[in-house]
């Protein structure tokens, strides 16, 4: 997420699983993509870059640290102006936090379930 996007628009995607370098390694084959490490403080997550493309389009997470309690799917990440009002919001509309909020130094970010039980989480920029 290290371009500014609009609010409202899909800034990131990542995919957490239990074993995210065989993942990793699938997509590299199935989409084309590469991949450079991530430091998580003692692993790696993935950053997934396509083809030739200079910038990552996804990530590719292991199920631990902050991820530990998420299914294995692909997890899109909402950009809000302001994360504590959003999840309020979720809450008034009849959604759950389900993880967060976190930092990641200035930006921050929660995973939500909305009404119908669909995850995605939201990110406020710097």
């Amino acid at each position: 997420m290290a371009n500014e996007v609009k609010t409202g628009s899909i800034g990131w995607i990542d995919l957490t699983v239990p074993d995210a370098e065989k993942i990793r390694d699938f997509y590299e084959k199935v989409a084309g993509w590469r991949h450079e490490g991530v430091d998580m403080g003692g692993y790696q997550d993935f950053s997934m870059i396509p083809g030739q493309g200079e910038s990552a389009v996804a990530g590719i997470c292991h199920a631990r640290g902050t991820n530990a309690d998420l299914p294995a799917s692909w997890l899109i990440y909402i950009v809000v102006d302001d994360l504590d009002a959003s999840m309020a919001t979720c809450r008034e509309g009849g959604g759950e936090v389900i993880s967060g909020p976190h930092s990641m130094g200035a930006q921050r970010y929660c995973v939500i379930r909305d009404p119908a039980g669909a995850v995605a989480a939201l990110y406020q920029q710097a």
